[in-house]
């Protein structure tokens, strides 16, 4: 980095691609994924960490992207909800929500389907309670959560090659 120019190169694994850019040394992760690579499936909310929007994968662990900085991920494997589809066709954890009708407005969706897919390293069908603790750091407007629920324990069962274990609500 100069003084003149206050920028750094970079070079990370993006959704399986390698690249080396030259980002701002204050530019977040954010603004990074959407303005620069052009990933604006990555939504940001409230830019304060609070919201959840702008979660996506950093070597395998959940993170909001509005409070990491782009020179934060050099030499970092990245996912963000791009991963997920090849081409046209959905991923099943995507199928699990259109089946669900886990979304509405969308706006919450990539950073519920970032969470989502981080529980498949738990090994197993988590319980409703489970899902929605991990799900609590992402805030919908419009769902109530129920479909994103019944959409991630499908998901996980899918995986795991075994049904979902439904609960009886007290």
């Amino acid at each position: 980095m100069t003084a003149s120019t206050n920028r750094v190169e970079i070079s990370l694994e993006i959704n399986g691609r390698t690249i080396t850019q030259s980002v701002p040394v204050r530019m977040h992760a954010a603004d990074f994924l959407r303005q620069t690579l052009g990933l604006t499936g990555t939504h940001i909310g409230c830019e304060q960490g609070v919201c959840g929007m702008c979660t996506i994968s950093v070597d395998d662990r959940v993170v909001k992207s509005c409070l990491l900085l782009a020179v934060q991920l050099d030499g970092a494997r990245v996912r963000t909800v791009e991963a997920l589809s090849d081409g046209d066709r959905l991923s099943l954890l995507q199928e699990a929500f259109k089946r669900h009708h886990a979304l509405q407005c969308g706006f919450c969706t990539p950073g519920f389907l970032a969470v989502a897919k981080s529980l498949e390293a738990w090994g197993r069908v988590l319980t409703r309670a489970e899902i929605r603790d991990e799900i609590s750091g992402v805030l919908c407007r419009c769902t109530g959560y129920e479909g994103i629920v019944r959409a991630i324990e499908d998901y996980l069962g899918a995986v795991h090659g075994m049904s979902a274990q439904t609960e009886v609500p007290a």
